[in-house]
């Protein structure tokens, strides 16, 4: 009994778990079931689980910011990227630098632009990005236009589907990615910076802590995230198409809450993304192995991300009402981040 306790402790603050157990159970049971998993099935599942973490670990950032931001302009950027990548680069490593270049720009862009609409404007982000992304829409129209033909660059190629011992160099990305982005959520300044921000802002404003830079720069990096994915992804895919960034919208949501990220904000696990994006492609995988027609497989998915979302809305509902606990006592919440971080 003092076990379950204490994993139960343990649990609470590595929330990750959850999803990592979700990923070990699915895969026995899919193991027995078939007998077409093996290391290498786990591999090709791991390889298309990490464009999702990429893009994951962007809108974790926003989400971590609180107040129910969201960025759901990243399948437009996801798309618009591929697009932009295969008009500079023209299937030639001479143009990579150029067309990397370009994803980073465009990323900064847009990012740029969310975060005007949502800090500077005061428009929510969810209503924010979504107009953005219709915006991003029209543009990718025309880059389609622009398109003669279908060229990928043999080096994006290798990093997008090439393998070293048998390990996909794109899942070895995504996960130096998660580890980077976990050392900067526990041990930098901004990581600080960014959980207070997300845990009360007017705590974290009275710790002279600039909240509006903070919000912008965690637009922009989910969505230079999204550009650099789109333009892996169309390696990936070896080309691009309208509507290729539209499975990564929800499924991001669903990861970045799946893995342990408290939606209500302040709390943050790049770990937990990662698994969580192996769970949904798991779950995917197992609905074709089913047979599952792709109509019922979004019905599906469907089910899941509201399954997550209202886990998620009891998590608001308790931190709420710690807050509300800790107001009466006559402070400003329990948020000690903000008062230790460094003044700027």
């Amino acid at each position: 009994m003092n076990g379950l306790v204490a994993f139960s402790l343990w649990a609470q603050k590595n929330r990750w778990v959850w999803s990592a157990i979700g990923v070990l159970l699915l895969w026995l049971v899919l193991s027995v079931v078939t007998n077409r998993f093996s290391l290498s099935s786990l591999s090709g599942i791991m390889l298309s689980a990490s464009f999702l973490t990429v893009v994951g670990i962007g809108q974790m950032f926003v989400v971590t910011t609180g107040r129910g931001n969201i960025d759901l302009s990243v399948a437009s950027v996801i798309t618009l990227s591929a697009f932009v990548a295969l008009v500079t680069i023209k299937g030639q490593d001479a143009n990579l630098a150029i067309g990397v270049g370009a994803a980073i720009l465009l990323g900064l862009a847009i990012g740029g632009l969310n975060s005007l609409l949502v800090v500077g404007l005061n428009i929510p982000a969810i209503i924010a990005t979504l107009a953005t992304g219709y915006v991003l829409a029209t543009a990718t129209l025309l880059s389609n236009r622009a398109i003669a033909g279908f060229a990928v660059s043999p080096l994006l190629k290798t990093l997008a589907t090439g393998r070293i011992a048998g390990v996909p160099i794109m899942a070895a990305i995504a996960i130096v990615g998660v580890a980077a982005t976990s050392f900067v959520l526990r041990y930098t300044v901004f990581g600080q910076l960014l959980s207070a921000v997300g845990q009360n802002r007017t705590a974290a404003r009275l710790a002279a802590i600039r909240n509006n830079r903070v919000i912008a720069s965690a637009f922009i990096i989910s969505s230079v995230l999204a550009s650099l994915n789109g333009l892996l992804l169309g390696a990936y895919i070896g080309g691009a198409f309208l509507e290729m960034g539209q499975p990564y919208l929800l499924q991001s949501i669903a990861a970045v809450v799946l893995g342990g990220t408290l939606i209500f904000g302040g709390s943050a696990s790049a770990v937990g993304t990662l698994f969580a994006s192996i769970l949904l492609i798991l779950i995917v995988t197992t609905m074709q192995i089913v047979g599952l027609p792709p109509g019922a497989q979004d019905i599906v998915q469907g089910i899941v991300v509201i399954f997550v979302l209202a886990l998620a809305g009891r998590q608001v509902l308790s931190r709420r009402a710690a807050v509300d606990r800790t107001d009466d006592d006559g402070t400003l919440g329990s948020e000690p981040n903000a008062a230790a971080v460094r003044r700027e």
